[in-house]
């Protein structure tokens, strides 16, 4: 396997970029990483910054054998654009020769959420006799009460706390600041595991002074929990109430903008809310607004 070394370094230059100026999650950016690692193992001894929009073309042909679905292409796609635009930036290449680079249609489809009484359910089936329990279920208040990302809670810090006025700084995709507010409910179980569960999570271990750096949420031994551990909250209370759906932390942000739809936000607001850069990724939930209130009407109007 030839790798071209100047490429390789341009791949490991690109994956700090994309962590840290961008702020792509771990997830997102293994998966981009990986996808300039599979260009460049094609391209062999010729250096990503000499390939044109040709040899960009005749990779996306080559890749159309493995038969990928039109998501995976489209990444694909966006990796290398990403990746493209970034050397460019850099002026190790004088043109970008993949902004002309078409992505494939990806098709649509609404997002699953859940509705208020199964969100009600799970909270109320999150065991809080232990710290950790109680920890769990600030989480999930925070989730259902804020629509942020499962990303954006584990990275919280102190310093991003307002609760005298029930407000939460997040980042988001792009490194992009917003303010989300919380209900009453999450911002009382929130205070309750910071001054009473939280110091008992890492029983055994001593926790460092907490300062605006400090992390909100820790695991056992005092460092920040990641979002798998959030995930395997989430599916383990799924698993002991048999609810006959499979539930990711993203749900929850999925129910919190629809169930505001539904009852009349408006759709700037919830834009704001989710941190969306478009309002074109918001609408969606319109969509799976209409489709509810018409299976309400097909099962209740006498002549449906």
């Amino acid at each position: 396997m030839v790798i071209n070394s100047i490429s390789k370094q341009d791949l490991e230059d690109f994956k700090a970029y994309i962590l840290v100026e961008k702020n792509f999650s771990q997830h997102t950016a293994k998966a981009y990483c990986s996808d300039i690692l599979s260009y460049i193992i094609w391209l062999g001894d010729e250096g990503c910054e000499d390939a044109g929009f040709d040899k960009i073309r005749e990779y996306l042909h080559f890749i159309q054998k493995y038969n990928y679905k039109k998501t995976t292409v489209a990444r694909k796609i966006a990796s290398i654009r990403t990746f493209y635009k970034y050397l460019f930036r850099e002026k190790k290449i004088d043109s970008n020769p993949a902004q002309n680079i078409i992505s494939p249609k990806r098709p649509k489809s609404l997002p699953k959420f859940l509705s208020k009484e199964e969100v009600e359910e799970i909270l109320n089936n999150v065991n809080i006799s232990t710290p950790a329990g109680y920890r769990n279920r600030a989480i999930l208040e925070l989730l259902w009460a804020s629509g942020m990302r499962v990303s954006e809670l584990s990275n919280l810090n102190f310093g991003d706390l307002n609760l005298e006025n029930n407000e939460i700084t997040v980042f988001g995709k792009g490194a992009k600041e917003r303010i989300i507010l919380i209900t009453d409910r999450a911002k009382n179980y929130l205070e309750k595991y910071i001054n009473y569960a939280r110091p008992l999570v890492a029983k055994g271990y001593t926790l460092p002074p907490i300062n605006d750096t400090t992390p909100v949420f820790i695991n056992k031994t005092g460092y920040r929990l990641q979002t798998r551990m959030i995930r395997n909250v989430i599916n383990d209370t799924v698993e002991k109430i048999e609810l006959p759906k499979k539930v990711t932390p993203h749900m929850f942000r999925h129910s919190f903008a629809t169930y505001l739809i539904e009852n009349g936000a408006d759709l700037r607001v919830v834009q704001e809310l989710l941190g969306h850069a478009s309002i074109s990724n918001t609408q969606i939930y319109t969509h799976i607004s209409m489709q509810h209130m018409k299976e309400v009407y097909n099962q209740t109007h006498p002549r449906a």
